[in-house]
């Protein structure tokens, strides 16, 4: 069975995802973990959990990695992420900083240290992190400060990974993936802030009235190309415009 782990699988990319991989093959398992649940399916497990609670996610992790004793294929996605306030540093709650890297840094360490725990040295099984990131780790953007950076840790933190799982010789392959401009409530929040809060806020509203943006569905079927050939990506921190 091909098991994948699926953070923020309610909504959005996550659920596309999750929706994308049940109908694909029968020999695919999701595990999704996110506050709701929004599937039902026989091969689809919610696990509910708060990741801006970062002592309930300590204390209820394990549950999402169990054993997978069939695994022909492990792959974890940390998908869940937040925008948090948009506003200019100086104009902020100190609470906004912490939330963010919480929900975008935090936790998807927390969910990679306890996947490699489990199955980094599992044989005769591919085993792949996916970490979504964004464009933004890339390049400053004004008003989205934590956005920005939280997303910039994460690139590095799966750079980091990456070599230390080929100097560990796991096989385990870790990508930092930008999605691309996605048609979500994440967009949603962006085009209602106003132009004092972030500058470029009309092209962002253009992008919606102009039809530039992506299906969540689009999306997904990127992000499970690069699971099946890992090697259309450029490096570990990659964008499916690439591929």
């Amino acid at each position: 069975m091909n098991h994948y782990i699926i953070t923020g699988a309610s909504r959005g990319l996550g659920k596309a995802l999750a929706e994308a991989l049940l109908e694909e093959d029968d020999q695919n398992c999701v595990i999704g973990v996110s506050r709701n649940s929004t599937l039902t399916h026989e091969r689809y497990r919610h696990q509910p959990l708060d990741f801006s609670d970062i002592a309930g996610v300590e204390h209820n992790l394990h549950k999402v990695f169990g054993p997978l004793e069939d695994a022909q294929k492990l792959v974890l996605v940390n998908n869940a992420g937040v925008m948090g306030e948009i506003g200019y540093i100086g104009n902020s709650q100190n609470e906004h900083f912490e939330y963010v890297f919480d929900v975008n840094v935090i936790v998807p360490a927390m969910f990679m240290n306890l996947f490699l725990q489990s199955y980094q040295h599992r044989q005769n099984c591919q085993k792949m992190i996916v970490n979504i990131s964004s464009g933004a780790g890339q390049k400053p953007k004004d008003g989205w400060a934590a956005y920005c950076a939280s997303k910039a840790a994460l690139d590095m933190l799966s750079q980091t990974a990456q070599l230390e799982q080929e100097k560990l010789g796991t096989g385990v392959q870790v990508f930092s993936v930008a999605p691309g401009i996605i048609d979500t409530e994440m967009q949603e929040q962006i085009r209602e802030a106003s132009v004092e809060q972030f500058s470029s806020v009309q092209q962002f509203r253009d992008y919606k009235t102009q039809g530039a943006l992506a299906s969540p569905e689009e999306a997904a079927q990127k992000i499970i190309r690069l699971m099946k050939e890992p090697q259309i990506a450029r490096g570990v921190v990659c964008s499916v415009r690439d591929f």
